[in-house]
């Protein structure tokens, strides 16, 4: 065991919030409190970035008619998603895909808009921002989960329509709508898999060695 290992119950602290966290579309009533959402933003913001890019940006949605102007956009873009998924529309369109106007905070994430100017990193591969969003993302979810408080993320929208929406400068793209708040009980299992959707993978069909493919 590494002198630098934490406690086993910290530990277990750790790999419990990885195994629980679940993406939520169903919230309770309530509010986040502000130090709780100040902490969940810190966490988010420890996250790391390639060349220290930083590129994510929070955009915390207060008022009521911003926030449900946002879940019409979600609409109209799950509308035009059923109606691409062809003979699996009924089944998609069964689904609770956000839960916009019952959760206690919305956030949207965005990456920024100096892109161009970060090479560090992103010469070969320039995704790298989106990535370190995503691990921005990943840390306020389990941080979040840590704290008792639900979040899922929706990802159907137009993105240049909501970027016009919310003010956003050339270059910059929101990635994420993240809605957060306290919930009745967490799902079980990904509600993706409750429903019947798809199921998960297991890591050894996952895992190669050497190369592709090999198991």
């Amino acid at each position: 065991m590494s002198e630098h290992a934490f406690t086993p119950a910290e530990r277990a602290a750790v790999y419990r919030a990885i195994a629980e966290r679940r993406d939520m579309r169903h919230f309770a009533a309530g509010q986040v409190a502000p130090q709780v959402l100040a902490r969940l933003l810190g966490a988010a913001h420890q996250a790391p970035s390639v060349g220290m890019m930083q590129p994510w940006r929070f955009i915390r949605i207060g008022k009521a008619d911003l926030r449900e102007a946002i879940a019409t956009l979600v609409e109209d873009e799950r509308q035009r998603t059923a109606e691409a998924l062809g003979e699996r529309r009924d089944q998609f369109m069964r689904l609770k895909v956000e839960g916009i106007r019952d959760c206690a905070e919305l956030l949207v994430v965005a990456l920024g808009d100096a892109r161009e100017q970060h090479i560090f990193g992103r010469r070969t591969l320039p995704e790298m921002d989106l990535a370190s969003v995503a691990c921005a993302i990943q840390n306020l979810w389990l941080a979040a989960r840590a704290e008792g408080l639900g979040m899922g993320w929706v990802s159907l929208f137009d993105p240049a329509a909501l970027a016009a929406l919310l003010g956003m400068p050339d270059g910059a793209k929101p990635v994420a709508v993240l809605c957060l708040g306290p919930v009745n009980e967490f799902y079980p299992e990904p509600m993706l898999e409750r429903e019947g959707w798809a199921q998960a993978r297991p890591l050894a069909e996952l895992l190669f060695e050497d190369g592709w493919g090999a198991p």
